[in-house]
């Protein structure tokens, strides 16, 4: 999101930045970061004979991705933000170009476009949570528009998914807002102390999992105040320490996390 509000453009060059950045570790990393697939990949099955759907071949994934960029890109084509992102979703998804992490790659290109287009200032809709809950009729309705041109129905389930991630957006926000409020106010009643523990809760708000170095470099504070600070919310049960180190250790608002966290198990 950065890289497009400095006017770099919504293309096939960004996603393979983003895919070598979202693979660079974990499951996939030795799958070709960055690359659009040189082997045929499938999907489910042990080869593609008995795949349940194979993608474009690799000597064709770089036109139908250059395809894709250019419907992007089609400004004079008069579909809604929305409805151009649903169907950029299934082609980038049938499309296949990596060998790994194109589910999570289509994911994000969603968010993307709706930002990129003015809809979505922050990334604050994110549809993989509606997906995974519907997980069987998510991958039914991407084969019924391969096989049989069914776009209607994807799309129809698209935008039940926006409007109701929306609203589950909207609500997690107002928790948060109320949850930051009430731990202020728990803040605030220490007394001595307040003032920089609060600074301190600031920065968890920011970055609700946070070393106290790191703490000590965005809040200018020095080391022993940031962490007797720190000290003021693990006794209010406002933050946790995970290491159980004395030294490099890591402190978390649970609070925070749990919010964020509910559902969101990957997809």
């Amino acid at each position: 999101m950065a890289r497009l509000r400095e006017g770099f453009p919504l293309s096939n060059r960004l996603l393979r930045e983003m895919h070598a950045r979202l693979m660079a570790r974990g499951r996939g990393s030795e799958k070709g970061p960055g690359e659009f697939c040189r082997s045929q990949n499938w999907i489910g099955g042990t080869r593609p004979g008995t795949a349940h759907f194979v993608p474009p071949p690799p000597h064709e994934v770089e036109d139908a991705m250059a395809a894709l960029e250019a419907f992007l890109h089609d400004e004079a084509d008069g579909l809604p933000l929305l409805l151009k992102a649903a169907l950029a979703h299934v082609q980038f998804e049938t499309i296949h170009p990596f060998l790994d992490g194109n589910g999570r790659l289509g994911r994000l290109l969603i968010a993307l476009l709706l930002h990129q287009g003015g809809l979505l200032g922050q990334p604050l809709l994110y549809l993989s949570l509606y997906l995974k809950q519907h997980r069987p009729v998510y991958y039914e309705l991407l084969d019924r528009v391969r096989s049989q041109g069914d776009w209607e129905a994807w799309v129809d389930f698209f935008l039940e998914g926006v409007e109701r991630t929306a609203l589950g957006a909207v609500q997690t926000a107002r928790r948060l807002v109320t949850l930051f409020a009430a731990d202020t106010r728990r803040t605030q009643a220490i007394g001595r102390g307040a003032a920089n523990a609060l600074r301190v809760l600031t920065a968890l708000r920011q970055r609700p999992v946070l070393s106290l170095k790191q703490l000590c470099l965005t809040s200018a504070m020095t080391f022993p105040t940031a962490g007797k600070a720190m000290q003021h919310l693990v006794a209010l049960g406002v933050a946790r320490e995970l290491t159980g180190q004395r030294r490099n250790r890591v402190f978390v608002y649970d609070a925070y996390l749990a919010i964020l966290n509910e559902g969101g198990e990957p997809l």
